[in-house]
């Protein structure tokens, strides 16, 4: 409820010359105003923290979270472990294994933390996407092998997935290239489909060059025949300006082909003469 004070003030006289008198107030009636107020900006703002559960030494210390950096964005603590975090776990409830890797069963996450807090015990997550997921308790030392483990499976995972993509190697080539340098890029492109890459043939056209584009159509022709059984088409474009062919390793011949070389490299045993 709102009272509204209406008054009333004599000016001076340098401002009017009526008569001067007393000033009046009048306090009038008072009025129900509605006061509207948007919840959004007294609406708290959540803190940005990640709980981590790590117990031991005496009972719940709060691991690495993260923390906002002056740009205003995430930026992740090096120190940080996702296996320690469990706030980014969905379920209510975990199957947890004893630090002799033994299954206790379904709990819930609450109880696995008061276990672990009541053991001065790690609680760590093996497998955040099970249903439920798979947390275990550790001891220091344990969980260190643990991690070192797991950070040597994934270097070797990660030399695997490298090992296993394939390269492309480019060529680039003018349609009137002489026959030495054709040969240079011959011997490029078998080498490269031998180590079990793809090789990409370019040849650019420019300005009035596109007149030969057939000389250049019929020159990555007769380098895709050059090259032989080592590679199999696998793309081309000969519609725009600079054309180009795709050439990947044939599988088998380079496999037979590699055979072949290591048998060669093999030395020959020495026969001693006996007298």
């Amino acid at each position: 409820m709102a009272r509204i004070a209406i008054c009333s003030f004599n000016p001076s006289p340098s401002l009017s010359s009526a008569a001067s008198g007393p000033s009046k107030c009048i306090l009038a009636p008072p009025l129900l105003l509605p006061l509207k107020l948007s919840q959004s900006r007294f609406r708290a703002r959540r803190p940005l923290v990640a709980v981590v559960a790590r117990y031991g030494g005496g009972g719940y210390r709060p691991g690495p979270s993260r923390r906002r950096s002056g740009d205003n964005r995430l930026a992740a603590d090096p120190d940080y472990d996702p296996a320690l975090d469990l706030d980014r776990l969905n379920s209510t409830s975990v199957r947890l294994l004893d630090e002799q890797q033994n299954m206790l069963g379904v709990v819930l996450i609450d109880e696995a933390v008061r276990m672990a807090n009541d053991a001065e015990l790690i609680l760590a997550i093996l497998s955040a996407d099970a249903d439920p997921p798979v947390l275990r308790l550790f001891d220091t030392s344990d969980y260190q092998k643990h991690k070192y483990e797991q950070q040597k499976k994934k270097r070797v995972q990660q030399k695997r997935s490298a090992a296993s993509r394939v390269n492309i190697k480019e060529l680039k080539m003018g349609y009137n290239i002489d026959s030495h340098d054709y040969s240079v890029r011959l011997k490029a492109a078998q080498k490269f489909l031998k180590d079990g890459d793809k090789v990409k043939i370019i040849v650019n056209l420019k300005g009035r060059e596109n007149e030969f584009r057939n000389i250049a159509i019929e020159l990555l022709r007769r380098f895709q025949s050059d090259v032989g059984e080592l590679a199999i088409e696998e793309s081309k474009n000969f519609s725009e300006r600079n054309i180009f062919m795709v050439l990947m390793p044939n599988k088998a011949i380079v496999q037979k082909t590699q055979e072949q070389s290591k048998k060669k490299e093999k030395p020959v045993p020495e026969v001693s003469a006996s007298v």
